[in-house]
């Protein structure tokens, strides 16, 4: 019927616009003929030639139908009051199942033969063809679907983008052997062009940029009226929605932008109402980009939709504990979990894991010595009740061992730690408490074999790098110990650059200029470049006069090549993350600690005003510049800087201890008494406030009450660590 028709003889650019549409249908119902009729063909060469024709059928009745689709959107752009013959109002116009056929027909078949290259292809050029009113739902639902075939069924390697050939191992035999369509068109669809046309790099970029533009058409033709009769479109929006942002979270998760991605699921939220899984993924979108008050506020939220799912307050909780430190919120989470008892089934145990560490942080932050206690042992009540319901959580046992060793039970802890590493044996904060518990029983040997071994598995954990510099510092002396410093700074450049030189580009190709010119001087240090050289770069940096000063000298040498590196980065750390920040100011103050009790000042004040730079307003950088002043005798201006510091951190212990021994010795016996016991009160096993506070008793006749004291500080001592126990985070 089609060969009498002859349909294959006609030129469409001529004819009208009604003989376009017929022959556009006329292909695709030919072409689901033929397909049909393709199971009954035996032979092989038969049937290969069906399968040709009836490729070219799809391919001739998509590309005819977007010519009708735009000749039809131009005439009623450009004819507003006669009718034409053929064409119906576009605003009202809709696919006909046939136009439909014709226009997903060809790519549908190539993906169901396994051609892959001849399916991207074909959609490609179908997006790539100018947008008319009428195609605008069927554009976001092939944009949709070369997304989904983007991601599931290619890898990065197999990537090749639009004006690019595909690689060859894509190039299959079956893709080669599909003719090329001959059109009868001699000029086929518009397309969109132009000199500056965006062009995709990778596939996450081509899903980004297809699904950004369905989200998109999703948003603007959404239907979110709540009335009765609107339910089923609503429902369709939602569905249409809901899979277009799953997707977004799949591509946007690849490259970890949970920040774009948190964005585009608030841009959801107008479908979301009572819709949980929406909910769901814009919290933990906002827990994923850093936003936690937004997340929180989405997670009660989702409790509210599934009350009785109790994973979603133990993740506010978490987030509540570990990123906010809203311990009430997060003691309220967990005891919605803990009151759902056997419901909650093997959540149970977590909600009382995360009750045990609110009231543990509680404790630590109490000022009442009755509080204290009570708090105490509220949270070993609840981490023991959680060990009764997940004996195998080496967690649990691990926060169990860290309670104990707040209340200085040192041995009773080892022993729990001990089966919290049968549990885990390569934890990281089982290992480091396990090394502080030891340094608090004076086995600073085994403490630093333990912090090595830590250190091996997690060479990156600036933690376990602070730790052993204090147990150098004790155990070796102070030159050792700068140079784990020196590493120290070493390594947070390799994460500084390797992380976050992205961000600035331009700076990042001075700085490696800079870093490329240190390292030849570096090079030329350890051949044996004099110490005059070196000093130039940083003059506190000098070779000692005495021989008993030789050690520290050399340290302090090698610790100046690697500032030398990490200083010309301030300028551009308004850019990175504060959390990196706060770690390099960190190593600055330790190294100038470790000079002070070097009694090299120049060195120390350099330290100090490199982390100055970084954070001109902080109290650790205020405390240390007073440790300095007090080491050169200048108790006035010690004074000045602990009263600074004490009043950016008013419940520190230790800036409270050293303002009162500064006072002490200015003979504020009456000032330096009162500070020295609200730093016992703020921290009661502070044994260096104990013994400050008995030095000043003992020199104003109260030798029985400082006696006493020192009592205190001696007992205190014997089980203190080298870092306080605090130092092991406590997280659910």
């Amino acid at each position: 019927m089609y060969a009498r028709g002859g349909i294959d003889d006609l030129c469409v650019d001529d004819e009208p616009l009604y003989k376009k549409r017929l022959l556009a249908e006329a292909y695709v119902i030919k072409g689901l003929s033929l397909e049909r009729l393709a199971s009954s063909v035996t032979s092989r060469v038969r049937l290969f030639e069906r399968e040709e024709e009836t490729m070219s059928c799809f391919e001739k009745a998509g590309d005819i139908a977007l010519v009708y689709l735009q000749e039809v959107d131009r005439a009623m752009v450009n004819t507003q009051s006669r009718p034409i013959k053929g064409i119906v109002p576009v605003l009202e116009m809709e696919l006909t199942y046939f136009l439909e056929a014709a226009l997903q027909s060809a790519y549908v078949a190539y993906f169901k033969k396994r051609n892959m290259v001849k399916g991207v292809k074909r959609i490609r050029e179908m997006l790539r063809a100018m947008e008319t009113r009428a195609t605008r739902n069927f554009r976001m639902t092939i944009a949709k679907q070369l997304a989904e075939v983007l991601l599931h069924s290619l890898c990065e390697d197999s990537y090749w983008n639009p004006f690019s050939d595909p690689p060859p191992d894509l190039n299959t035999e079956e893709s080669e052997s599909t003719l090329s369509v001959s059109y009868t068109l001699t000029t086929g669809p518009q397309l969109y062009q132009g000199d500056d046309l965006f062009c995709p790099r990778d596939i996450v970029e081509e899903a980004l940029l297809l699904l950004l533009i369905s989200e998109s058409m999703a948003n603007r033709d959404a239907v979110i009226s709540r009335a009765p009769d609107q339910k089923k479109d609503r429902t369709i929006s939602f569905q249409i929605a809901s899979a277009l942002y799953d997707l977004l979270s799949i591509t946007l998760g690849r490259r970890g932008q949970y920040e774009m991605l948190s964005e585009c699921l608030e841009r959801a939220m107008k479908f979301a109402f009572d819709e949980f899984h929406l909910w769901y993924q814009l919290a933990l979108s906002l827990v994923a980009s850093g936003k936690f008050m937004w997340a929180v506020s989405a997670l009660r939220e989702c409790a509210k939709l599934h009350p009785n799912d109790p994973s979603i307050p133990l993740m506010a909780a978490k987030v509540c504990i570990g990123s906010l430190h809203w311990l009430e919120e997060g003691e309220k989470f967990s005891t919605s979990v803990t009151a759902m008892e056997e419901e909650a089934g093997e959540f149970l145990a977590k909600g009382y894991l995360g009750l045990g560490l609110v009231y543990s942080l509680q404790a630590t932050e109490a000022t009442l010595r009755s509080t204290q206690d009570n708090l105490h042992k509220k949270a070993l009540k609840a981490l023991m009740r959680a060990q009764s319901l997940d004996p195998d959580d080496h967690r649990v046992v691990l926060y169990l061992s860290l309670q104990m060793a707040f209340k200085r039970q040192i041995s009773e802890a080892i022993e729990m730690l001990q089966a919290a590493l049968k549990l885990q044996n390569d934890d990281m904060h089982s290992l480091h408490l396990l090394a502080l518990l030891f340094s608090a029983q004076k086995h600073y040997q085994q403490s630093l074999e333990i912090i090595d071994m830590a250190i091996n598995e997690y060479p990156e954990s600036f933690s376990l790098l602070f730790s052993k510099v204090k147990l150098e510092a004790i155990h070796k002396g102070p030159d050792e110990a700068l140079e784990t410093c020196k590493h120290m700074l070493s390594m947070w450049q390799k994460t500084y650059i390797s992380q976050f030189s992205d961000w600035d580009k331009e700076s990042s190709l001075i700085e490696g200029a800079q870093i490329d010119k240190r390292s030849t001087l570096q090079n030329s240090v350890g051949e044996g470049t004099s110490a005059e050289k070196r000093s130039t770069l940083h003059p506190g940096f000098h070779e000692g006069e005495s021989g008993s000063q030789r050690l520290s000298s050399i340290a302090a040498s090698r610790m100046e090549l690697a500032a030398s590196e990490v200083s010309a980065q301030s300028t551009s750390m308004k850019n990175s993350p504060k959390h990196l920040s706060i770690i390099l100011e960190q190593i600055w103050l330790q190294a100038a600690e470790l000079f002070i009790q070097l009694q090299r000042t120049k060195e120390a004040s350099f330290c100090i005003e490199e982390a100055a730079s970084l954070f001109s307003v902080s109290h650790d950088v205020m405390f240390m510049r007073g440790r300095l002043a007090e080491v050169r005798g200048n108790l006035n201006a010690a004074k000045h800087f602990y009263d600074e510091a004490l009043a950016m951190n008013p419940q520190s212990a230790k800036i409270m201890e050293h303002l009162g021994r500064a006072l002490h010795k200015l003979g504020r016996s009456s000032l330096a008494e009162k500070v020295l016991r609200d730093a016992v009160q703020a921290l009661s096993t502070s044994h260096e406030a104990w013994n400050c506070l008995g030095e000043v008793l003992q020199d104003t006749g109260r030798n029985e009450d400082a006696a006493d004291y020192f009592l205190t500080a001696l007992e205190l001592e014997a089980s203190c660590p080298v870092v306080p126990f605090t130092v092991i985070p406590r997280e659910l």
